[in-house]
């Protein structure tokens, strides 16, 4: 006698290719809203293509950036919060290209998790989307994967990818030397960097993420769960005005690791901690944790988002037009000829 089994198909194995098919259809008008100059094809294909003449360069260097958002997404996941870590991913990544003095061009999206959920995978991405637009970033392709057996219950990640461009005579940094002013650029919370720390301090807290935060009317969850700022817009006009020698994202590693990645072995920079306080964030976390602030400095960005290093000559013109673009910067300290990086006032 022939025993017979019932057949299977792939959603009997925990991945439903309609669910992702439908989510296609459904973000296509967050995907079309990001398009700009030199975009040339259409989500569905096997590649995105983009027309790096049609965007305007002579003599163009291309620079690529990849990044995540971190543990952050375990409080976007317990908080079933999922529109602002899409602006985190983007801005993690075009962040670090207009580092290097280049426009971001296109991007591209990966998430993965272990049952597609379509609402908040759309979510997401209409939160990606949003933040290319205001980056001027197309979002050219992604890949959403359902790996059940990988991720399990609400678990998933994010990772991004994005390319940029610059004519070759704008890279960055250039010329920069003893006693260039740095100049800080506000964060709009902790950005995606030291959640683990975080959630730490969280735990010694004995508060939950819904709690309403000592230092604050909101939750706790909701202040942290503010999305890393964008700063393409108002750094790519600095940098075609020739106003900027040098710019650190202060990601993970904090002032402490970011400052000396634009420098030469030679050249240091002495940071005046007395120029701003921390947000009330960070001295909360300082505190309940007990961190010591040199620890403070190489975990988190302290409220600094971006340092940029300009002449003194242009110290002014560069206030004024961060000011206009809604950027209260202010300057922070010195390139030196130490070699090392001081912290200026630090109180242990």
């Amino acid at each position: 006698m022939t025993n017979k089994k019932s057949s299977l198909s792939y959603i009997d194995a925990g991945v439903n290719i309609d669910a992702g098919n439908r989510l296609v259809e459904e973000i296509k008008p967050f995907i079309s809203a990001t398009a700009r100059p030199g975009v040339m094809s259409n989500i569905g294909g096997f590649g995105g293509l983009f027309d790096l003449r049609a965007s305007g360069y002579d003599d163009p260097i291309l620079v690529s950036a990849t990044d995540g958002v971190g543990t952050k997404l375990k409080l976007a996941i317990g908080m079933k919060k999922y529109n602002t870590i899409g602006q985190d991913l983007v801005a993690m990544c075009v962040n670090d290209l207009i580092c290097q003095g280049a426009e971001p061009l296109f991007f591209l999206d990966y998430f993965a998790t272990g049952k597609l959920d379509v609402s908040v995978a759309k979510e997401i991405i209409q939160g990606i989307a949003v933040a290319c637009k205001i980056a001027n970033c197309a979002l050219i392709g992604g890949e959403t994967a359902e790996m059940p057996g990988v991720y399990s219950g609400d678990d998933f990640d994010l990772a991004g990818f994005a390319v940029g461009a610059m004519e070759r005579t704008r890279v960055l940094p250039k010329d920069i030397s003893a006693g260039d002013a740095l100049i800080a650029l506000p964060a709009s919370g902790v950005h995606s960097n030291g959640f683990s720390l975080i959630r730490k301090v969280l735990q010694r807290s004995k508060l939950d993420w819904f709690d309403k935060a000592p230092f604050s009317d909101h939750s706790i969850g909701s202040i942290f769960l503010k999305p890393t700022e964008l700063y393409v817009s108002p750094l790519l006009k600095l940098i075609n005005k020739n106003m900027i020698s040098g710019i650190a994202h202060i990601t993970g590693g904090g002032l402490t690791e970011n400052l000396p990645r634009i420098l030469n072995a030679n050249l240091g920079v002495a940071v005046d901690t007395s120029t701003w306080e921390f947000p009330d964030e960070f001295l909360w976390l300082r505190d309940i944790g007990n961190i010591p602030n040199s620890e403070m400095f190489k975990t988190f960005n302290c409220g600094i988002g971006m340092v940029i290093i300009t002449k003194n000559t242009v110290i002014a013109d560069a206030l004024m037009l961060l000011k206009s673009e809604g950027f209260n910067a202010f300057q922070i300290g010195e390139v030196t000829d130490t070699g090392k990086l001081e912290y200026l006032g630090v109180k242990e």
